[in-house]
């Protein structure tokens, strides 16, 4: 592949510049894996690293695009577990596997692992049309599997770490889902899917609050101020709150929404700088639990399990509000997503054959 050329979309972090670049296409070398890329999302985590809110790599520009499906185009000579032609979706994240928490399973605190090297943000992403992926972070796609529905395997499998952390919620529990974007949207699919139906979504943007109803789950979908209103009940409140806004001022209003012994799911990524306040004496009254949510360690795999079984039915783009963009349309995608006229912008990447430049 030696003087081939590929478009890349990336991001100079110093300048704070985004653009497309023409690069060499990577060669993969012992356990790396070069994919093809098909479907490469664009994460509220992205919106906000192009705001600088979000740490990403500093010395020269890196490809964005942590969330992505493709095709194997070529291995290294050590691979073993794929080859050319297989399906696959990506894990963004990895771990030194050599502290403490990498060898207790839980690279995502890992200093020099999760997102603190991930791809997409530390090493060269999906927003290109190849990308170079060290092998453990390949995962072969189940058969009948479409890219398309694989390509939300990240979210996903945060989303499984999240019920992991969160678990058991017992069918019949009162959830609010903060939130509805896509990360909420496939919270309530998710919630659902497994037999939740006393769920209620709250959402300040009328447009989300009707583009949920073709979710088609029954959950009551609520304004804030409406949220507010049954708040004022002292007789009403939830299990569970499960915050997909990363807003500060919901997250402090939710604990106090929380009947007693609930749990607040802190999901969302909020600014570094965002502060809530709580009284730890109604934490102490109710026995509120707080959790945060940090990345999807070892849980790509339970991410396809949970791919598999909600199917079409529930990660259909349209129903989940996501829309696709070439990747020369990036700053409509990135403008869209801000705007919040959709929930998710996929970049499809178109595949020629590769161009001797």
């Amino acid at each position: 592949m030696r003087g081939r050329t590929m478009l890349a979309l990336q991001f100079d972090g110093k300048a704070s510049r985004l653009g497309l670049r023409t690069l060499s296409v990577p060669e993969p070398r012992g356990r790396e894996v070069l994919v093809r890329v098909a479907f490469s999302g664009v994460c509220g985590t992205d919106l906000h690293v192009l705001k600088g809110e979000f740490p990403c790599r500093q010395s020269g520009a890196v490809t964005l695009g942590h969330e992505f499906s493709g095709v194997v185009h070529a291995v290294g000579a050590q691979v073993t577990t794929v080859r050319e032609g297989d399906e696959v979706a990506v894990n963004p994240d990895s771990g030194c596997d050599r502290c403490s928490y990498c060898r207790s399973g839980k690279y995502n605190y890992c200093d020099n692992g999760g997102s603190n090297n991930a791809i997409g943000l530390f090493r060269h992403g999906g927003w290109a049309e190849y990308c170079l992926v060290p092998e453990p972070q390949v995962h072969p796609l189940p058969r009948g599997m479409s890219l398309e529905q694989a390509s939300l395997m990240e979210p996903l499998s945060c989303l499984c770490h999240g019920l992991d952390l969160v678990g058991p919620m017992p069918v019949g529990s009162a959830i609010l889902i903060q939130g509805a974007g896509i990360i909420g949207n496939l919270w309530a699919c998710a919630l659902h899917h497994q037999g939740h139906r006393k769920v209620i979504i709250s959402k300040p943007s009328e447009a989300r609050r009707k583009a949920l109803r073709k979710l088609d789950t029954g959950c009551e979908i609520v304004s804030p101020g409406e949220l507010r209103q049954k708040g004022r009940d002292p007789g009403w409140g939830v299990d569970f709150v499960i915050d997909c806004s990363g807003h500060a001022p919901a997250i402090e209003k939710a604990v106090s929404l929380l009947s007693c012994g609930g749990t607040l799911c802190i999901f969302g990524v909020a600014p570094p700088d965002a502060r809530i306040s709580v009284s730890p004496n109604l934490l102490y009254k109710k026995e509120i639990r707080i959790i945060a949510v940090n990345n999807n360690p070892y849980s790509s795999e339970k991410a396809l399990g949970l791919i598999g079984a909600m199917g079409e039915r529930y990660l259909d783009y349209d129903k989940l509000g996501v829309h696709t963009y070439k990747l020369c349309q990036y700053a409509a995608a990135i403008e869209d997503l801000r705007n919040g006229t959709i929930t998710k912008a996929m970049f499809v990447i178109e595949q020629p054959d590769l161009i001797e430049r």
